[in-house]
C-alpha cells in the first residue's frame, strides 16, 4: 500500500507543467533590412571622400603671382610699391606673371592702362608702350616747388608756364608779359612716370630735380617741351583718375 501511494504521489507531481526559467526571453520578430538606405550611405561617404581629395589637390597646385595694387597708366611700369603677391590656382591657359619674375617685369611697359586690383598677365606688358592716337609723352625735369609733394605715377596734373623774369619799366608791357608767361599749357595731363624711393632699380628723387614724364595731347606737346627746356613749367594736381 505504501508503494502505491508513493507512486501515485510521484505521478501527480509529474503532471504539473514545468515553469520557464528566469533567464529565458520571449522571441522577437526579425529586423527589416533596408538595402536602399545602406547604398545611399555608402554613396554619400564616397562623394565626401572625393570632394576632400579634390580640395587637397587644388590647394596643393597653386602658384604665387603678381597683383597690381595701384593703377598703372599706359607706358607705366610695375614696382615694389604698386604690386603685391597673391596665391592663385595654376591654370596653363592663363599667362600669369609669377612673383619670382617681378624684376624682369619692371623692365617692361604697360601697353594700356591697368586698374588696381587685377592679377598681372603677360599680355598686359611689352617692350614699348603704345601711345594712343592723338597723344604724346613729354619728359620734364622739375625743381622743388615746381611739382606737388607726393606726386606719383597715374596722377592727373595741369602744367602751367611760369617765369621769374623781372618786369620792364613799361607797366602795360609788364602786365601783358605776365599774362602771357603765366598761363596754362596743358589742363589735363597724365603722369606716366615718376621715380619712387621704394623702387630699388629706379632713379631716386634728388634734392634739386625730379624727372617726370607726362602724357598729353599731341598739339600741346611742343609748347610743353619748350617751356620745360627753359625751366618754366610748374605742375598742379587736379581731380581725375581716368586713364589717357
Amino acid at each position: 500500500m505504501k508503494i502505491q501511494e508513493r507512486t501515485g504521489a510521484g505521478a501527480g507531481r509529474s503532471a504539473v507543467p514545468a515553469q520557464p526559467s528566469v533567464g529565458d526571453r520571449l522571441p522577437t520578430p526579425p529586423r527589416e533590412r533596408k538595402p536602399a538606405l545602406a547604398a545611399l550611405a555608402v554613396l554619400l561617404i564616397l562623394v565626401g571622400a572625393l570632394g576632400a581629395t579634390m580640395l587637397v589637390l587644388q590647394a596643393g597646385d597653386r602658384i604665387e603671382v603678381v597683383k597690381v595694387t595701384e593703377a598703372i597708366p599706359a607706358g607705366g611700369s610695375v614696382s615694389t610699391s604698386n604690386t603685391t603677391s597673391v596665391m592663385v590656382a595654376k591654370d596653363d591657359s592663363i599667362h600669369y606673371v609669377e612673383w619670382s619674375q617681378l624684376e624682369q617685369l619692371k623692365k617692361l611697359k604697360a601697353v594700356s592702362a591697368i586698374p588696381a586690383g587685377v592679377v598681372a598677365v603677360g599680355e598686359m606688358f611689352g617692350d614699348e608702350a603704345g601711345v594712343a592716337a592723338g597723344k604724346a609723352t613729354v619728359g620734364l625735369s622739375l625743381k622743388a616747388g615746381q611739382y606737388p609733394t607726393g606726386i606719383k605715377q597715374g596722377d592727373t596734373v595741369a602744367a602751367y608756364r611760369v617765369s621769374s623774369a623781372s618786369g620792364s619799366s613799361n607797366s602795360n608791357s609788364n602786365s601783358s608779359s605776365s599774362a602771357s608767361s603765366n598761363s596754362v599749357i596743358v589742363d589735363n595731363a597724365r603722369v606716366t612716370y615718376v621715380p619712387g624711393a621704394k623702387d630699388s632699380g629706379d632713379e631716386l628723387v634728388s634734392s634739386t630735380n625730379l624727372a617726370v614724364t607726362l602724357t598729353v595731347d599731341s598739339d600741346k606737346a611742343a609748347d610743353l617741351a619748350q617751356a620745360a627746356s627753359n625751366g618754366e613749367v610748374a605742375l598742379v594736381q587736379v581731380p581725375g583718375n581716368s586713364g589717357n
